[in-house]
């Protein structure tokens, strides 16, 4: 239980502390945007596979249902896809037509886009905190991409004309999300040792959608494809070896 708590408060400061940054840091170019992005994008990589997919594999279950998992972990992101709204550029940095009056609702419609993140990010570290595969690599690696993406994120906020108090809330909730999604996923994975495999798998599939559906077609978008690339490739042996290392 302790260290659900540790972890859910972490991930809550670590979006905190993104979210001041992003109050500094409003006007990010896309080359620093795109580089911090892909090196989120390694950690999340590595993440999903190294602390979720392989230790559901070597749990002893059928293969079949860590795959199946897998796939259902993406699909039913998919599918929140289409019946939530989805900001597929995320920082905000381009171009938009926004009023300086957005409604309440529009608020709520952007903290819906994302939740839809976050809810599953916070259940993937509580699955994986379940007794039977303690791994702190996921909420390790989920803690430090929480920063630049807590950066991100305020951006947009902005720019549409919401308030400085009202984007501070929006953050707080943000951060609250992913702390009930801790304990969701930490309840779920306790309840039921056979199901657990499969839980990993579902957890780290709808990781790897987000990277692949969000994260790196956005550091792909602007010119610096190349640094992003290998900001990625560093993100994902960062995660590696704290994993060996600790």
């Amino acid at each position: 239980m302790e260290s659900v708590w540790i972890c859910a408060v972490g991930l809550f400061i670590a979006t905190l502390i993104g979210a001041a940054f992003g109050f500094v840091f409003r006007e990010l170019p896309h080359k620093w945007n795109d580089t911090i992005l892909g090196y989120c994008a390694g950690i999340m990589l590595a993440a999903s596979t190294i602390g979720l997919i392989v230790p559901a594999f070597e749990m002893g279950t059928q293969w079949w249902w860590v795959a199946v998992g897998v796939m259902m972990g993406a699909f039913v992101l998919n599918l929140l896809d289409l019946v939530t709204p989805h900001l597929h550029h995320l920082t905000g940095l381009d171009p938009e037509e926004h009023t300086n009056n957005s409604t309440l609702s529009r608020v709520l419609l952007f903290v819906m886009a994302i939740a839809l993140h976050k809810l599953p990010e916070g259940m993937a570290v509580g699955v994986s905190l379940s007794p039977s595969t303690t791994d702190w690599s996921v909420a390790m690696g989920i803690a430090l991409q929480n920063v630049p993406e807590g950066m991100v994120v305020i951006a947009p906020l902005i720019v549409a004309g919401v308030s400085k108090w009202r984007t501070l809330f929006i953050s707080l909730a943000i951060g609250l999300l992913e702390v009930v999604g801790v304990w969701m996923g930490y309840v779920l994975g306790t309840a039921s040792a056979t199901m657990l495999p499969i839980m990993l798998g579902f957890a780290g599939g709808a990781m790897l959608y987000v990277t692949s559906d969000e994260m790196i077609p956005e550091t792909h978008a602007h010119g610096y494809q190349k640094q992003a690339t290998y900001a990625l490739l560093v993100g994902f042996m960062t995660l590696l070896l704290m994993e060996n290392l600790l």
